[in-house]
């Protein structure tokens, strides 16, 4: 069952070149930033997005570790990263492919003639032949 709610530690980790950053119990999931609003905004995404591919996956979700919990080095921070996954799984789910579909030329005109969006006819007829709810 898919959790709708994730919140994991990551540890910010200050140099002078920027900020790296690091999820302890998320292998793989190493964002960076220049500066600690741009480092949150960043491990809010990159964590949003390893979940979703370990979701995808069907890899198992660990329990995060408690932040009090971590150890980390001088000139780092610790801090828990909340995601909502809904509008994530959505927002990657939703990307649009272009078909290539050909219809009679008279019928074209027709359609450009009315101002038919021929791509959203397209979409609701899709959803109604595979019953799929709006």
């Amino acid at each position: 069952m898919l959790k709708d709610n994730y919140s994991f530690p990551a540890i910010l980790y200050y140099d002078d070149d920027g900020i790296s950053i690091d999820f302890p119990d998320l292998p793989g999931c190493l964002p960076c930033a220049k500066t600690t609003e741009e480092a949150i905004k960043n491990a809010k995404e990159a964590l949003g997005l390893h979940l979703w591919g370990m979701e995808k996956d069907h890899d198992e979700i660990p329990e995060p570790t408690p932040i009090t919990k971590l150890l980390f080095e001088d000139k780092s921070i610790a801090l828990m990263v909340d995601v909502f996954m809904p509008p994530i799984r959505e927002k990657i789910n939703n990307n649009h492919v272009t078909k290539i579909l050909s219809i009679p030329s008279w019928l074209n005109s027709e359609a450009e003639h009315a101002g038919v969006n021929l791509s959203q006819v397209l979409q609701n007829a899709l959803k109604e032949q595979l019953k799929l709810a709006e």
